[in-house]
């Protein structure tokens, strides 16, 4: 619990921990990539949006409420670019685990199937995706009103803008996955789903 005096000393968003260790994800996402990718550029994003908010009308609020405050807003570009990729970054590591991968929870995969006919379709539809995003982005299973479906978006957006709820993530920004796979996105994004992809979290946000 914090005293009145040390309010004004604290960040109004921390950087969360990993819910791994950085090697955990290792040999398909090295420690090296998470020093660099956790370490550094979301780190870089929350000690960014913290300078940013500062002393406005944003400084108290969750990040989910910045980002569709800001959303669209040509003089809060800077505000929605560092609040969603804090955001997307966080989703991102809770959308792996290692041993991941392998077939979904029961009602996950009853809706996958409704949605997309087979898991299998629905892995290939993510990949599929992940390959059409031109530059820098991420893919996303969403739920879209009562079905699932897969979509990208460019840089920091994110899915929650467009009234769609996240249920997991892949980060196609070259920093995720360079230092082990140079520019071979499709062998990353293959490997996240076959060994990394966490299921259990899709599940949880399912409900």
């Amino acid at each position: 619990m914090m005293s009145n005096n040390q309010t004004t000393a604290v960040s109004p968003h921390a950087l969360p921990a990993l819910p791994y260790a950085d090697d955990a994800l290792s040999p398909v996402i090295s420690a090296n990539t998470i020093g660099f990718h956790y370490g550094k550029h979301h780190k870089t994003y929350v000690d960014n949006l913290n300078k940013l908010i500062a002393g406005t009308e944003y400084a108290d609020l969750p990040l989910a409420k910045i980002i569709t405050a800001t959303a669209g807003a040509a003089d809060k570009t800077a505000i929605f670019n560092n609040a969603a990729q804090t955001w997307n970054h966080t989703f991102y590591w809770q959308s792996l685990r290692p041993n991941g991968g392998g077939e979904p929870p029961a009602g996950l995969k009853q809706k996958i199937e409704a949605s997309f006919g087979t898991v299998d379709a629905c892995r290939k539809e993510l990949a599929t995706a992940a390959m059409a995003q031109f530059g820098s982005g991420w893919t996303w299973l969403v739920l879209d009103g009562d079905k699932l479906k897969v979509v990208k978006t460019g840089n920091a957006d994110v899915p929650l803008t467009a009234g769609k709820k996240p249920l997991l993530t892949i980060d196609v920004w070259e920093h995720a996955y360079y230092l082990d796979y140079q520019n071979r996105r499709l062998d990353y994004v293959n490997a996240v789903l076959d060994k990394l992809i966490n299921w259990n979290f899709a599940a949880e946000n399912l409900g």
